[in-house]
């Protein structure tokens, strides 16, 4: 599970975006901001656990 945690964060980042468009909180920019922070977030986790199970 823990090779997936940066995917994971990536597709709650994406599915919390596509609720705010849907819900019509576009205007919230906070709500947007922890959707940019746990997408970002994501891609650092995947590359940091990639690099380590490959070095392994």
């Amino acid at each position: 599970m823990k090779n997936y945690a940066g995917i994971i964060l990536i597709v709650l980042g994406a599915l919390l975006l596509i609720l705010s468009y849907i819900a019509d909180m576009t205007d919230y920019n906070w709500y947007q901001l922890i959707c940019l922070l746990l997408i970002i977030g994501g891609i650092v986790t995947h590359i940091i656990v990639s690099k380590k199970v490959k070095s392994e």
